[in-house]
C-alpha cells in the first residue's frame, strides 16, 4: 500500500461552462498530482440547478468517482430519476428519511484502497434538515467499517457552522470540506488532530458571474426584487478545488492545497 492517498476535490461545477473547464484541466491535474481519488460537487451542474443523467454521465467518463451536492440538488426534477438510480451521486445524508438518494458512498481505488465520501447540509438561513452534527457520526461510524479513509462535503451557509463541523469532526475524518457558497475561502489547514479542513472550496465555472450566475439576472433580482429566470455566466472560466495528502494508515490528512486556475 502507498503511504500516501491523495484526494482531488473539484469545486461546485455551475452548468455546461464549469463541465467544460474541468474536461479541459482535469487530466493534468490528475497527473500532477498523482490523484487516487477524484470528487466534485455537482449540484449546479444542470443549467446551475441539480442534475441530470447527461451531466452526470459526462463527469463519470471523465474518471470523477463520486459526486457530491447541496440543497440546489432538488431543483429540479430531473435529479431525482438520478438520486433513485445512481448511488455515485449523493445528497445530502440528514435530510428526512423517506426522500430519494443516499448521503455517503464508498469509493475503491485501482490499487483497492477505500474512501468513504459523506455529504451533509447545514442548518443556518437553509432549508430544514436533521441535526448534521448528529447525522454526521452515525454516518461516519458505518463507513469506518469499510474506509479508512473518510472526506466530508459540508455543503452550508454560515461559516461558523462549518468551522463549528470541523471541530466536531477532528480526528473522526480525514477531510471537512464546505461548499455552497462558491466562494474560496483561504483558512486550509490541518486541524489539531489531524483533519484536513477547508471553509470553502469555491466554484468551477465562470467568475465574471454572481456566483456563476449571469450578472444582468442577478442584478434584477436584486436591483428590483422580482424573480427573473437564473441563466449559467460562460465568461472568465476558473477551476477551483483543493488536493488533500492522506496517510492510508491512520486517516490522518498530510497535507492540503487550495487550487484556483484559469
Amino acid at each position: 500500500m502507498s503511504n500516501t492517498a491523495t484526494i482531488l476535490f473539484i469545486a461546485d461545477i455551475v452548468g455546461e461552462p464549469g463541465v467544460q473547464i474541468v474536461e479541459k484541466m482535469l487530466p493534468s491535474l490528475r497527473k500532477k498530482y498523482s490523484v487516487d481519488f477524484c470528487l466534485a460537487n455537482g449540484e449546479n451542474l444542470h443549467e446551475g440547478k441539480g442534475v441530470s443523467e447527461r451531466d452526470v454521465s459526462k463527469l463519470l467518463l471523465m474518471g470523477i468517482d463520486l459526486i457530491t451536492s447541496g440543497n440546489h440538488i432538488w431543483d429540479t426534477f430531473k435529479s431525482v430519476k438520478v438520486l433513485k438510480t445512481d448511488n455515485r451521486v449523493l445528497r445530502p445524508a440528514n435530510y428526512p428519511r423517506g426522500n430519494p438518494g443516499v448521503g455517503s458512498g464508498i469509493v475503491t481505488n485501482k490499487n483497492g484502497l477505500n474512501l468513504g465520501v459523506l455529504n451533509l447540509q447545514g442548518r443556518i438561513f437553509m432549508t430544514p434538515t436533521d441535526n448534521p452534527f448528529a447525522v454526521g457520526l452515525e454516518e461516519i461510524r458505518k463507513l469506518k467499517k469499510n474506509a479508512q479513509i473518510v472526506f466530508v462535503d459540508f455543503h452550508a451557509e454560515a461559516t461558523a457552522e462549518k468551522i463549528a463541523m470541523g471541530w466536531h469532526l477532528d480526528g473522526k475524518v480525514s477531510a471537512v470540506v464546505g461548499t455552497h457558497t462558491h466562494v474560496q475561502t483561504a483558512d486550509d489547514r490541518i486541524l489539531t488532530k489531524g483533519t484536513a479542513y477547508l471553509t470553502d472550496a469555491g466554484m468551477t465555472g465562470a467568475v465574471d458571474s454572481v456566483i456563476g450566475m449571469s450578472k444582468a439576472v442577478a442584478l434584477h433580482r436584486f436591483v428590483y426584487s422580482t424573480n427573473m429566470k437564473y441563466e449559467v455566466a460562460s465568461d472568465n472560466l476558473r477551476f477551483c478545488g483543493v488536493v488533500i495528502s492522506v496517510d492510508p494508515e491512520t486517516g490522518k490528512a498530510l497535507s492540503i492545497e487550495r487550487i484556483n486556475l484559469p
